[in-house]
């Protein structure tokens, strides 16, 4: 018997409809509800508000503004909550493994709410890095109007006349460990780094998924690079939720907007504005989420093509607020759009084309700002985010290549099975200039949840190494890395991938010229270390650990738990 797949879209006004329906009225008559409140639409509010995290907690406020803006356009609000692990927090811990986890997590909160609560609409909240992807792959799977509202960045700390950040902290460490920082600095840069709340402040993973979502076209325009503790931000969510009624009325749904243009945008913006590592994977996720044919070699097409424009941190000088008062990502865009590398006829949440909300703003960036670069003097040519593939990673992987002095280097591995290890061995001086250090059994299954490795990227980077020391990994990477890192190598050591039988010393190539990762031993000496591999027992056999290990797909792929 032929079972056809089910994709559910159901509306709330089907509640109305009838007698039979009278016992669901009743429970919304328990709420306040009154009967003309039937008729108007029912619109989510995915609210990510926690005290876990900075990056969250200051979401509660546009979660009431967005309420509000509902209220004000005629529709019903229905809060309901998404969680939300902290990487920053988790970083270079067991915890860092339920980050990616939890992606999926929220958007099954989504999905779940949205559907069984037959919700007409959903405006989603969020900060911290997860909770970009994971709701933009709730909002796609519901499939019912929906537009991202993002929590906000983060202002920058300040310390002996510097800006400084999040990864400020872990690059000190790195410096102190090396002789080259007092204590007492690293204790006042670890004191003043987070000045309040919103989202790390450089163009980490956070704010690169902010602003591709609103190159996507369901995010407003500027949302992406508010501060958190602006009003601008305030605004912004409410009239956020009133888009959002105005596009119930026009039924513009997620997978409308979210084509294969749309995401070729989205990847020039996150190419243009440096962004990080997790893009690649998230939006590899996002694709699925979509139903769009959209693949790891997709990001290396659009990537050639692509200037980076914007001087922004891990691996230039501004922070996002910069970016906001330079123009934020309208400016980056029409900038891209003129020089013919953005698609303008895509829709975007509010009704209208990318060009349609670009049109009034200048071609070319303002002169008396150093943000933004011209299309024709960028900071490079093409994209920073290379897809490099060769024995090692014959899937696939991830490297950050703008900036570097040396992109070809050939070294002697250094092998760790665990973070940990590869940290101690940093911080202790046996990490030397012209290693390549292999950090493996870190992927989708392996880790489990691919936990990113800023704790030894950043202590490379403070110990003076971060251009002469080779990293690979099968894990991720935060968004705040940057260096002659590698990330994402798939197939994984955990499945058998070639990462599992590198031994130390061994050759590798790391040639971000040639797309090449390459481990230089004869084939005959790799098939013998293979006999007899059995792959290593999982870390979890109960919970959500040991489901995501099950079920997560290749980092290729996204690691979605739903590619069947």
């Amino acid at each position: 018997m032929d079972i056809k797949p089910v994709i559910l879209n159901p509306r709330s006004k089907n509640i109305t409809e009838g007698k039979a329906r009278a016992p669901n009225r009743s429970m919304y008559y328990a709420m306040g509800y009154e009967a003309a409140d039937f008729k108007k639409p029912m619109v989510g509010v995915a609210n990510g508000h926690s005290t876990i995290t900075p990056c969250n907690s200051g979401l509660q406020k546009l979660a009431d503004a967005a309420v509000a803006g509902i209220e004000e356009a005629g529709g019903n609000a229905q809060i309901f909550g998404t969680p939300t692990i902290s990487d920053g927090m988790a970083m270079g811990t067991e915890g860092m493994k339920y980050s990616l986890v939890s992606r999926e997590v929220i958007s099954d909160c989504i999905e779940t709410c949205v559907q069984g609560q037959w919700m007409d609409g959903v405006l989603v909240v969020g900060g911290c890095d997860k909770n970009m992807p994971g709701g933009m792959m709730g909002m796609l799977r519901a499939n019912v109007p929906s537009i991202y509202v993002y929590g906000g960045t983060i202002l920058p700390g300040h310390y002996k006349g510097q800006d400084i950040n999040i990864v400020s902290v872990f690059e000190a460490v790195g410096q102190n460990a090396a002789g080259n920082m007092s204590d007492e600095d690293l204790l006042q840069i670890e004191r003043r780094a987070v000045p309040g709340t919103g989202s790390c402040g450089g163009m980490y993973t956070a704010n690169t998924m902010s602003s591709a979502f609103e190159a996507l076209g369901l995010s407003l325009p500027y949302s992406s690079t508010m501060a958190n503790p602006h009003d601008e931000k305030l605004n912004s969510a409410k009239e956020s939720a009133k888009v959002l009624i105005e596009a119930i009325k026009k039924d513009i749904k997620p997978r409308d907007i979210v084509t294969r243009k749309s995401l070729e945008n989205a990847v020039a913006v996150i190419m243009a504005t440096g962004g990080s590592t997790n893009a690649v994977l998230h939006f590899l996720a996002i694709a699925h989420a979509a139903q769009v044919p959209f693949t790891i070699d997709d990001f290396e097409r659009v990537r050639v093509k692509t200037p980076v424009l914007c001087d922004l941190k891990p691996s230039g000088k501004y922070l996002a607020v910069d970016l906001h008062l330079a123009g934020g990502i309208p400016q980056v865009m029409k900038t891209l759009l003129a020089a013919g590398l953005l698609h303008g006829d895509c829709l975007t949440i509010s009704g209208q084309t990318i060009a349609e909300v670009l049109k009034d703003l200048p071609d070319t960036p303002a002169a008396s700002q150093n943000v933004i670069r011209p299309i024709d003097n960028p900071m490079y040519k093409q994209g920073h985010l290379a897809i490099l593939k060769g024995n090692l990673s014959p899937e696939g992987c991830v490297a950050k290549i703008t900036g570097l002095k040396k992109p070809v280097m050939t070294g002697p591995a250094r092998v760790f099975d665990d973070e940990q290890s590869a940290l101690a061995a940093i911080l202790a001086g046996k990490i030397v200039a012209g290693d390549v250090m292999v950090l493996r059994y870190l992927g989708p299954k392996g880790g489990p949840g691919m936990p990113e490795m800023l704790a030894p990227t950043g202590a490379l980077i403070g110990a003076g190494l971060g251009e002469s020391v080779g990293l690979i990994t099968d894990g991720r990477f935060s968004g705040g890395t940057w260096g002659m890192v590698v990330g994402h190598v798939a197939p994984e050591a955990a499945v058998g991938g070639l990462i599992a039988f590198i031994q130390e010393g061994d050759s590798v190539t790391i040639d971000s010229l040639a797309l090449k990762l390459e481990l230089n031993v004869d084939d005959a000496e790799i098939a013998r270390r293979k006999v007899g591999w059995v792959a290593p027992k999982p870390r979890y056999i109960r919970g959500v650990q040991a489901k995501f290990a099950f079920n997560a797909s290749t980092a290729s792929k996204g690691a979605v738990l739903d590619d069947f």
